[in-house]
């Protein structure tokens, strides 16, 4: 092997040299498309996930990974309450993957100033609320001291325009009921995401007053929010809270937050297959611009081929020279995708200078993320499918004859 390797690196080092005109630029459209190929697989997983990423925080920001309910309430426009024990937000804190488990109350109203009026759901909350969702997003006011504000809330960008509202001011809700009630409210901050749908519709507030306004007990909520450690552990985590909630002998409904927004997780889903036809074209079109040029170095040294088999190298022998000629120029290849798609990559992360519409695709820049394990993983992939697609052409060596060492170099 030792000797094929020896030789391998000559080739390499002299390719193109010595009237081999043909090579020069064969070996640079195999090392170009083997670059650009691992340099777009890396830039689409990256986009990819980082997409995924980005929409699922969204969304997991506003309903929580797994949301505890009372069981009456489906099918019933009626929200009713459910209580928490101590020991059940205990048991609950007990699972491995549960980082915070928050009180929720909700309540349906509709929001008028002198400028104009929409419906809104008031989402109340208490000092079990984990707030790096919103802080992250904060654009005026702070949360830190919502308490010392009465009938504080926290109410988007978007409904703060449209209601021509701001920090500091006042705004009334009407609740419908068996009667309807109104009460003021002061605006504490103001908040921005990229997800109009929910930015017009929720506004924070104190879970206390919601409990008034339904006559419910201090222990009393619509629901319990659950955060997760770990994304992956989604289904596995909701089977150990469906035993934990089984144990307090109540019914209750559990629903994780792919449940709660199906339609834009089975959005996220066919992504997964765009990312699956990309590698694949992308190994395809890098497989063949490396084939072509394997057979372009077999050709040129036809010559060779048949001085090599005249001095007793056998067929294998040969073809590991070239496979490895051509393995040098898949790596050296790779080592330029890489820095080609990882420089891109770096670049949008820190700057964010390629924009989207938010309206259509719920971020407002391409969000990019790679973690270490996809680089591995594509790198390897890459290497072994150009290793596999080699193979089969290296063969055209066994046809070549040491008889036709003259031929060779008569065409040469």
């Amino acid at each position: 092997m030792r000797v094929e390797a020896f030789i391998a690196r000559r080739f390499n080092k002299h390719t193109g040299r010595d009237g081999q005109e043909m090579s020069r630029p064969a070996i640079k459209v195999a090392i170009i498309g083997v670059a650009l190929g691992l340099a777009v697989m890396l830039i689409s997983i990256a986009v990819i996930v980082g997409f995924k990423r980005e929409v699922r925080s969204q969304v997991i920001g506003f309903g929580s990974h797994i949301q505890i309910a009372s069981y009456e309430n489906y099918g019933n426009m009626q929200e009713s309450p459910m209580r928490q024990t101590a020991d059940f937000r205990k048991s609950l804190l007990m699972l491995d993957n549960v980082s915070d488990v928050q009180n929720i109350v909700r309540k349906p109203g509709i929001i008028q100033t002198d400028r104009a009026f929409q419906g809104v759901m008031m989402k109340g909350v208490d000092s079990t609320y984990n707030w790096d969702f919103f802080c992250d997003r904060l654009v005026a006011g702070d949360v830190e001291n919502v308490d010392s504000i009465d009938n504080w809330t926290v109410i988007s960008r978007i409904m703060a325009d449209n209601m021509d509202l701001d920090t500091g001011m006042t705004f009334i809700v009407y609740f419908v009921g068996e009667n309807l009630r109104a009460r003021k409210y002061c605006v504490a901050a103001i908040y921005q995401t990229t997800f109009s749908e929910y930015d017009k519709l929720y506004i924070l507030t104190d879970l206390r007053g919601l409990q008034q306004l339904n006559n419910w007990n201090a222990d009393q909520y619509s629901s319990l929010e659950l955060l997760l450690k770990d994304w992956e552990k989604l289904d596995e985590t909701a089977g150990k809270v469906f035993g934990v909630a089984a144990d307090e002998g109540e019914l209750y409904s559990i629903d994780t937050i792919v449940d709660m927004a199906p339609q834009i997780f089975d959005w996220l889903s066919m992504l997964d297959m765009n990312a699956v036809i990309i590698l694949v074209l992308m190994m395809l079109v890098s497989g063949f611009c490396i084939i072509s040029g394997l057979l372009i170095l077999i050709l040129e040294r036809c010559s060779t081929i048949g001085l090599l088999k005249a001095l007793g190298m056998t067929d294998w022998g040969i073809r590991m020279v070239f496979l490895r000629q051509a393995l040098y120029l898949v790596g050296e290849g790779m080592i330029w995708g890489n820095i080609v798609g990882l420089a891109l990559i770096l670049i949008q992360y820190f700057t964010s200078v390629v924009p989207l519409d938010p309206a259509s695709y719920y971020v407002d820049h391409v969000p990019v993320f790679l973690s270490v394990k996809w680089w591995i993983l594509l790198n390897i992939g890459m290497g072994l499918t150009a290793t596999a697609m080699l193979v089969l052409p290296s063969r055209m060596i066994v046809k070549v004859k040491p008889s036709e060492l003259i031929d060779c170099n008569a065409q040469s």
